[in-house]
């Protein structure tokens, strides 16, 4: 374990295991560190896999306004973890909120990107404007007024997250208990900072489109607020691979970890050979 040091001074906590070709995994809202152990555990013996907690998640720093917090500072914040384990490139690996930093970190730095995968991504993308904000605000206040467990509940309960219970009890069990005790003040002001402000995938297209890194854009079929924008990236990246599961929600990583483990480890595998051989 380590800690990197953001732009604005931001202490960011990070693991690394195993060697090989680095990857960073990036996650969601209502994750940390801990939401890639098993993809770790897997991948760790043939490649170097590095986990950070983003700002606002203990043990990072949890800096106490909003305005630190923000889609352009989460993108960075990437930036400096490459930088303070003197990376110059890497494979990104993101679920949800972490798949939009990292589609936005390598919009900025094409160089510096390997591969993405962008696992359930694009929430609040499809709704009305002000409508995602009104319902983060709305999560946010349960936090602020019920306290963490009982957002950790709300959120393992959702139409899209509740497959993992059926699926994955012991990681169903885990989510909560990670969630629950977690930063209310972190992750407020990532919903209020990060969340709330983005704009929809859609108004990032032209940019999208110009994207040459080899692209992996994995969905949960029951995922319904990530279908709209992930069949957009697939129609608009230009060299992206397009994956369905099944009878699984929002968390793929952890409802299917060896499906989901075999398929992006062999992408990732496939990409490295391809830069291998130029």
């Amino acid at each position: 374990m380590t800690y990197v040091t953001a732009s604005d001074g931001v202490r960011i906590y990070c693991e690394s295991q195993g060697s090989g070709a680095p990857i960073v995994f990036v996650h969601e809202l209502a994750g940390s560190v801990r939401a890639f152990d098993l993809q770790v555990k897997a991948a760790s013996s043939r490649f170097r896999c590095i986990t950070f907690n983003a700002r606002g998640y203990p043990p990072s720093d949890v800096p106490e306004t909003v305005e630190s917090y923000s889609q352009e500072r989460a993108a960075a914040d990437i930036g400096a973890v490459l930088d303070g384990l003197n990376l110059d490139s890497a494979h990104l690996v993101g679920v949800s909120m972490g798949s939009a930093s990292s589609l936005q970190f390598a919009l900025r730095h094409k160089g510096r990107v390997r591969s993405l995968t962008l696992t359930s991504i694009g929430s609040g993308s499809d709704m009305k404007p002000g409508e995602f904000a009104a319902s983060l605000a709305a999560t946010a206040a349960l936090a602020e007024t019920k306290g963490m467990q009982a957002l950790a509940e709300t959120y393992a309960d959702l139409p899209n997250r509740r497959r993992l219970k059926e699926k994955n009890p012991q990681e169903a069990r885990k989510f909560i208990a990670e969630l629950a005790s977690g930063s209310l003040l972190g992750i407020t002001n990532t919903m209020r900072g990060v969340q709330s402000r983005r704009p929809p995938l859609y108004a990032h297209e032209r940019e999208i489109a110009a994207l040459t890194i080899p692209t992996l854009i994995v969905l949960g079929a029951e995922d319904e607020p990530c279908r709209g924008p992930s069949e957009f990236l697939n129609r608009t990246i230009g060299v992206a691979r397009f994956e369905v599961f099944p009878a699984t929600g929002h968390a793929v990583n952890l409802e299917e970890p060896e499906a989901y483990n075999e398929l992006v480890f062999a992408f990732i595998a496939g990409v490295e050979a391809a830069r291998a051989g130029k």
